[in-house]
């Protein structure tokens, strides 16, 4: 293909025919042009579809990410709740002396309630 417009260009400037010449070389210009254009145009494209392949990734993980710290949220608000009931009833014991229970039970609620962590710790490795 090369050859055939190099041979083309070569006869008209064997001819001197100079208007003829300017035409040619300004289609070959258009060409190279239109060329780099769609090439430019084929590369966009790709890049767009992998920023939408990761972007859907990052959103993919992020979702998990929320689950799971959803997940551990409402752990954290059950104990919680069953702290601040244990809290209560030590409450209770301690303004009511009358109501006195075994040591055994009274050991077990409040290790029950001061025991655990109440710290939210949310999954953002993604983040």
């Amino acid at each position: 293909m090369i050859k055939f417009f190099r041979k083309i260009r070569q006869q008209l400037i064997a001819e001197k025919r100079v208007r003829q010449y300017l035409l040619y070389a300004l289609g070959e210009i258009v060409l190279v042009v239109a060329g780099i254009l769609i090439a430019l145009a084929i590369n966009n494209g790709n890049e767009q579809r992998l920023t939408r392949d990761k972007e859907q990734v990052y959103l993919k993980g992020l979702q998990e990410e929320f689950k799971v710290s959803q997940y551990k949220l409402k752990n954290l608000i059950a104990l919680n709740q069953q702290n601040a009931e244990g809290a209560r009833t030590l409450l209770g014991f301690m303004s009511d002396s009358t109501t006195l229970t075994d040591e055994a039970a009274f050991s077990k609620l409040i290790y029950s309630t001061l025991a655990y962590d109440i710290a939210f710790n949310p999954n953002n490795s993604l983040l």
